[in-house]
């Protein structure tokens, strides 16, 4: 199931060496999107919508555009040449920050697999010498139960492992530890994965039901 709203969310976040936030902002956005395609999260084609905003005046963007993310393990040596591309472009101001968001569409393994649209939303921000990555998904197939609180243990154990591991190896190319985010109302964010809620009497909780705008 995909719900309009997050499910679970993770960060990642690190100081920078370089002052160019557009080159660390995209470099890590490629990186991330690198994993997440390594592990069938990320499939196809995926743009990214890009941002520069005037330092001082953030609702004044020096920059605004759409940016076709490369996947495979070559990704990275793009980062420099798409980042050249828009400091061209860029409006004459200094720059205050710079975000980019892409939503992914990723496979869900098992006796029901397919492309799952808006799976995951990944995101990139820089900042005054500092980079975070957001990971956000709506898919509750990491699950042992779905949303509506019925169990889906045979689902969740093909697909859980790869967003473990695809958790774990974004701390590592980021060079960050994972950081669970706070939960939300269908799902509990971990390290390696995603919780459901349980009642009193155990079962799981029909969260779909509670909180799913219709």
């Amino acid at each position: 199931m995909i719900a309009s709203t997050p499910v679970a969310r993770w960060t990642w976040g690190r100081d920078t060496d370089t002052a160019d936030c557009v080159l660390s902002c995209v470099t890590d956005l490629v990186a991330a999107h690198s994993v997440l395609a390594d592990h069938r999260l990320a499939v196809g084609g995926t743009t990214a919508r890009l941002t520069v905003a005037e330092w001082g005046r953030p609702r004044n963007h020096l920059f605004e555009g759409a940016l076709t993310l490369p996947a495979g393990r070559e990704a990275e040596q793009f980062s420099e040449p798409l980042a050249g591309q828009i400091r061209q472009v860029l409006h004459p101001g200094r720059i205050g920050s710079v975000d980019a968001r892409a939503i992914c569409s990723g496979m869900r393994d098992g006796e029901t697999s397919g492309l799952e649209k808006g799976m995951f939303l990944l995101g990139a921000s820089a900042f005054d010498g500092f980079v975070t990555v957001e990971l956000i998904t709506y898919s509750d197939v990491w699950m042992s139960h779905d949303l509506k609180g019925r169990p889906q243990s045979a689902l969740r154990d093909v697909n859980a492992p790869r967003l473990s591991a695809a958790l774990r190896d974004l701390a590592g190319t980021l060079g960050s530890e994972t950081d669970p985010e706070e939960p939300t109302h269908f799902g509990k964010a971990t390290e390696t994965g995603v919780e459901n809620f349980f009642g009193r009497d155990g079962r799981a909780s029909d969260v779909w039901t509670s909180y799913e705008i219709p």
